[in-house]
């Protein structure tokens, strides 16, 4: 069995995930080489800086028109929305190995009662997209939307929409802000990209791509990668180590509780880089840390959203951005993008406490730059935390 260490694990990792060629965006068919990489881009709804799925791509290549990513994922052709991760950007190619999902949630919501119950609302939905076209909730509503559900204060006709979403007969038609526009899946996707693939076959092959994108990892972080239930992840890891994609590897530090080595994989096209450092800033929702159990096993890092946290019991800030300097998280960052007066402002700024002696640096300089890509004029720090920054200082030219 191979045996590495766990910088030669980190290394592999951040590889995996596009940070050995930071090139600048080009201008033929600029977002391929991040995209193909991450296989799943996870989408938000809190924009208090940018949108989450514009950061991956500027945490690995810097500045670019995000206008462009949106027409990109939008009119290529190439990109649909599902529950991939979370809510996220998928090649259409890829919907069918999705399938087995889309079964999955109508039968527990045929068993659970949830379809009976939806019934009337479900059969007028799909009536309105057929008969009219794309639609955003507000143009499927009849009359005012005082009939409020349970989930999240949604109507019953965002329910609904929401449940055919999930089921795999309405898709996405684009959006506006963040609203999303829905229709009926055949008449936006190609009719190859609407079957299913057989379920066996399915995960196998997104344990596959989680591999890829991740490079290196044990079972819970292949399976989170795609939200796969262990028992089938683990299945389709064996027929992965069987086929020789997949190769058995022991990891300084990877431990469990009894001092045993964790049981972890190399994908066979990893490549480990002799020398790895990248400064970038990432979105909460980036594979590098969205599955935290792997952020703190990887990189010694522990990382919680505060979004929902009362604010007097936050500890960091409200929507803290990790900083990663020198392939090593070296902080987070409480971000805001404050457009009408044309400045980053930088709520908090922390420091972790093995932090390489340049992170404030490292810091300064991300941050002009992010500035710089928002379209804003200059960043202030509040003084809040204990990474020293400039109280003011101007974006990247």
């Amino acid at each position: 069995m191979l045996s590495i260490s766990a910088g030669e694990a980190r290394r592999i990792a951040l590889a995996a995930q596009g940070f050995a060629n930071t090139a600048r965006i080009g201008k033929r068919r600029p977002f391929d080489a991040a995209l193909e990489r991450l296989h799943v881009l996870q989408i938000d709804s809190v924009n208090v800086f940018a949108r989450s799925h514009y950061l991956p791509v500027f945490s690995r290549h810097g500045s670019y028109d995000a206008t462009a990513l949106d027409r990109h994922l939008w009119r290529s052709g190439r990109f649909t929305e599902y529950w991939a991760h979370e809510a996220a950007f998928i090649p259409v190619q890829d919907r069918p190995l999705f399938g087995w999902r889309m079964a999955e949630r109508r039968a527990r919501d045929e068993r659970t009662g949830r379809a009976a119950e939806l019934a009337p609302a479900l059969d007028r939905v799909r009536a309105r997209l057929k008969s009219d076209g794309p639609s955003f909730v507000r143009d499927l509503e009849d009359g005012p939307r005082a009939n409020r559900g349970p989930w999240w204060d949604w109507s019953e006709t965002k329910r609904a929409v929401e449940t055919l979403f999930a089921w795999g007969e309405v898709a996405s038609a684009g959006r506006e802000g963040f609203q999303r526009r829905y229709a009926l899946a055949d008449h936006v996707l190609p009719e190859q990209h609407l079957g299913s693939a057989p379920v066996g076959d399915a995960q196998r092959e997104l344990i596959s791509r989680a591999a890829r994108s991740l490079g290196i990892g044990t079972l819970a972080d292949f399976a989170d990668y795609h939200r796969l239930r262990l028992g089938p992840a683990r299945a389709a890891v064996a027929d992965l180590v069987e086929a020789g994609e997949l190769l058995p590897v022991q990891v300084e530090g990877w431990t469990s509780a009894a001092g045993e080595f964790s049981e972890a994989w190399v994908h066979r096209d990893a490549s480990v880089p002799s020398r790895l450092a990248p400064d970038a800033l990432l979105t909460p929702f980036d594979p590098m840390v969205w599955y935290r159990p792997r952020a703190e096993r990887m990189f010694g890092f522990h990382y919680r959203i505060e979004i929902y946290t009362p604010k007097e019991q936050r500890q960091f800030g409200y929507y803290c951005l990790p900083l990663m300097v020198g392939g090593r998280m070296a902080g987070r960052l409480d971000l805001k993008a404050d457009r009408a007066g044309g400045a980053l402002l930088v709520q908090a700024a922390w420091r972790e406490s093995r932090a390489p002696v340049r992170t404030g640096s490292a810091a300064r300089a991300l941050l002009a730059r992010a500035a710089a890509w928002q379209g804003l004029a200059e960043v202030r720090w509040s003084g809040a935390g204990n990474l020293e920054l400039p109280l003011r200082f101007e974006a990247a030219e």
